[in-house]
């Protein structure tokens, strides 16, 4: 069955603010992954992001971080199914973190990573604090 849901799939710093949701819906979804171990802590890692590999194993390794992605996965699941029953058009789920550098975008990818696997949704992810920063230079 098509239809015409997107999942709009942030992370973000939060330091700066919550993000918003343009659909018009009025919010969905936001996650803290402050409480998973921080790869930022440690210099060899505050270059990189949650894309990188090194950072990509450092979270890998970490038992809360898979146990944490199961619960969102789960909730993730119920919504976009009842979602795509009911026709609705937009979904937002985002996910926070001190910088919105390494544990939020790691969560945001392997979150778009899981519902491009499993639906026939239009996912659109946005790494707020990343596009920030990449916009400076």
């Amino acid at each position: 069955m098509d239809n015409n849901l997107t999942v709009s799939i942030n992370s973000f710093s939060y330091k700066r603010a919550l993000p918003e949701d343009d659909s018009g819906n009025g919010g969905g979804f936001i996650f803290d992954c402050r409480a998973i171990h921080n790869p930022g802590r440690y210099e060899q890692y505050k270059k990189l992001t949650g894309k990188d590999k090194e950072v990509i194993q450092f979270l890998k390794n970490e038992p809360e971080m898979q146990e944490f992605l199961n619960h969102i996965f789960a909730i993730a699941d119920q919504s976009v199914g009842k979602y795509i029953e009911r026709q609705f058009s937009h979904l937002m789920i985002s996910f926070g973190c001190t910088g919105g550098q390494h544990r939020s975008v790691y969560c945001a990818e392997n979150l778009a990573t899981y519902l491009k696997e499993k639906y026939n949704i239009n996912i659109i992810i946005h790494h707020i604090e990343q596009e920030i920063l990449k916009n400076k230079r």
